[in-house]
């Protein structure tokens, strides 16, 4: 898997964990591939942290 395919899912699982687990929870569509559609409120520092994991090789 190259880097940029790293990237993209470790974003799409931290949204998708936040959606799960944030109240309130932002509602995410990602059901159209290459896009996303994010309606609310997302963490920052924890999608950054995902990608930092995703860069350093990380889970």
């Amino acid at each position: 898997m190259d880097l940029q395919a790293r990237i993209r899912d470790a974003i799409v699982a931290e949204l998708e964990r936040q959606a799960e687990a944030a109240d309130p929870a932002p509602k995410i569509d990602t059901s159209e591939a290459g896009y996303a559609i994010i309606e609310g409120r997302i963490d920052l520092d924890a999608l950054i942290m995902v990608v930092e994991g995703a860069l350093a090789g990380g889970p």
